[in-house]
């Protein structure tokens, strides 16, 4: 195999890793889960700190419902063969993963404002905008994909991104 070759294989393989890791639906879950934390849990002068551990650890709470849901769903009987329980773990733990993956941008942000290295209302409202640019990415990425015509793909990624526009809505006019 000529450098070439393995120079596509391995951006195949790294193209296949990110499509199976960060655009999902448990990817665009994940920033929207985010999302609405931060708007739940960032009102009334809330610290950056006390929002970062109250998204990470409901993140978590839910990374690991879903990967239960998962290995539950998925272990037994399937299209007439046992699936046995550590595989079916396996399964949900690699679905899973873009639950989790897709919270560390808006809690960077929010850990930078718990450091003081920005102050707290620029890190809440930063992590919220982050979110919705993920959120379009996500959308691009999603319809690209499925080779959509150009202003599709602005279209798909404009939806996406709606979600979290709609959260950012819902703080400011809940807070």
């Amino acid at each position: 195999m000529n450098e070439q070759q393995s120079s596509e294989q391995g951006m195949s393989q790294a193209h296949r890793i990110v499509r199976a890791t960060f655009v999902t639906e448990e990817s665009v879950y994940g920033v929207l889960l985010v999302s609405g934390m931060i708007v739940a849990s960032g009102g009334h002068g809330e610290s950056s700190w006390r929002v970062f551990w109250s998204v990470a650890i409901t993140v978590v709470v839910f990374w690991a419902a879903h990967v239960y849901a998962g290995t539950v769903a998925h272990h037994g009987l399937d299209n007439d063969r046992v699936v046995g329980l550590r595989e079916s773990f396996g399964l949900a733990l690699l679905r899973s993963r873009g639950l989790l993956l897709s919270s560390a941008i808006p809690l960077f942000i929010l850990l930078l404002g718990a450091t003081r290295a920005i102050p707290d209302p620029v890190a809440i409202w930063t992590a919220l905008w982050a979110g919705v640019v993920v959120l379009a990415v996500l959308g691009y990425i999603a319809f690209h994909r499925r080779g959509a015509s150009w202003p599709v793909k602005v279209l798909g990624s404009l939806i996406t991104a709606g979600f979290g526009i709609a959260l950012i809505v819902l703080k400011a006019v809940i807070h």
